[in-house]
């Protein structure tokens, strides 16, 4: 059986023969999941999706009128996908639960470092010959707060760094962390977390509770000096509050690793086209924010991971078991 595969990067592809190899072929395409390529999909039975597919009521339909009857999505989140819609269509839907937290959590402080201590401005600079240190001064981190929203098993692992770092921890989710507090880690609410905090970090998943969760409201609570760090999921953060704070001055730095309108613009190669997205285009202006395109989880230890349990949702739907991973279960039609 042929499975076909979309939005699949070109450092992945090997990944992804060789972890079908034996077991099925498998078609990769670059070109993400929407409502336009849906009918590429025509005659496979398996699909598997990346995390900026499109998966919604139109798209579900063309893949089941195709002859789709598993969608393997490779990522832990699952926003973009229409689980009621899919369950009606009788369409099975898995998704990796879990993959390497250290991936993105050694990203996010990534973000906070670079933001923190200047290092892109400073290495234009050097590109220049320009070796002045002016504006390139940052903070020590150590004995500062640094405020978790979802603690988590990423959540838990930026936790480990900071307390490397030796910052005081205040966290924030709808269950603590045993490992978190024998951190050090002080819950609170959300109200003091964003009042208190010199670092914020995001580790929860986009839900309607989440959506919006760093809205206008809360921005204004946050220290001016504050730096913020998301590489969870756009929709956290209200972009628009953001940039209107952004235009006052405020905060030290911001790292996003993603953007609540990324689709049909993050993975892609825009450099000659006229973004027609007035939001990001005035945000990447700021010289305190750093905007990379959704690569936290882009390491050969973190897509492997993913790969291979996404094999195994394949081989799983196929046998007729289900685990964890799945969303919406379906019994495999022969």
């Amino acid at each position: 059986m042929e499975i076909l595969a979309f939005g699949v990067q070109s450092d992945e592809k090997p990944l992804m023969e060789k972890a079908f190899a034996g077991h099925h072929e498998v078609r990769c395409l670059d070109v993400f999941l929407n409502e336009d390529t849906a009918p590429i999909a025509a005659g496979y039975e398996i699909i598997s999706t990346s995390v900026n597919a499109t998966l919604n009521n139109r798209v579900l339909q063309t893949l089941a009128a195709g002859g789709a009857h598993l969608i393997a999505q490779r990522s832990t989140g699952f926003n973009n996908i229409d689980l009621e819609v899919a369950e009606r269509l009788g369409l099975t839907v898995a998704r990796v639960s879990y993959y390497s937290p250290y991936a993105v959590a050694e990203f996010a402080w990534t973000l906070a470092m670079a933001v923190n201590r200047r290092i892109v401005r400073a290495s234009n600079r050097t590109r220049d010959f320009d070796f002045r240190l002016d504006g390139l001064m940052g903070r020590d981190l150590r004995g500062r707060t640094v405020g978790v929203l979802g603690t988590g098993k990423i959540g838990e692992a930026f936790t480990r760094i900071a307390h490397g770092f030796g910052m005081k921890l205040l966290g924030w989710d709808i269950t603590e962390n045993p490992a978190c507090v024998e951190l050090g880690m002080k819950y609170v609410d959300k109200e003091r977390l964003f009042t208190e905090a010199d670092l914020i970090s995001l580790h929860v998943p986009l839900l309607p509770a989440t959506e919006h969760i760093v809205g206008s409201a809360a921005l204004r609570t946050m220290k001016d000096d504050a730096i913020l760090v998301n590489s969870s999921r756009g929709g956290l953060i209200d972009t628009k509050a953001l940039v209107s704070e952004l235009r006052e001055g405020r905060f030290t730095g911001v790292g996003l690793d993603v953007y609540e309108a990324e689709a049909g613009l993050f993975f892609l190669d825009k450099s000659l086209d006229v973004v027609e997205d007035d939001t990001l285009a005035r945000l990447v202006t700021f010289p305190n924010v750093l905007v990379t395109s959704h690569q936290a989880y882009y390491t050969v230890d973190a897509v492997s991971q993913i790969i291979e349990t996404t094999v195994a949702n394949v081989l799983d739907y196929q046998a007729g078991r289900r685990s964890e991973n799945v969303l919406v279960p379906s019994a495999p039609k022969s």
